[in-house]
């Protein structure tokens, strides 16, 4: 997952991350370090916050961009 790339490509802080998205700043450590998987409906959070795609989110695609 890109979670770590596409955060700090932003200039956002992980402790910034978890306030806006109501989380725990350990738990975002834990996606972006690999130790736990994010569920479908995190994953959608992370997605929807950086307005970017799924499937970039997931390394499927090199697009960030959402589809139309």
């Amino acid at each position: 997952m890109r979670l770590k790339e596409i955060r700090k490509s932003r200039g956002i802080s992980q402790l910034k991350l978890a306030i806006d998205l109501n989380m725990n700043q350990n738990s975002i450590s834990r996606y972006e370090c690999g130790e736990r998987e994010a569920d479908y409906n995190t994953l959608i959070k992370f997605a929807d916050y950086f307005n970017i795609s799924l499937d970039y989110l997931l390394e499927r695609t090199d697009n960030p961009n959402m589809p139309k």
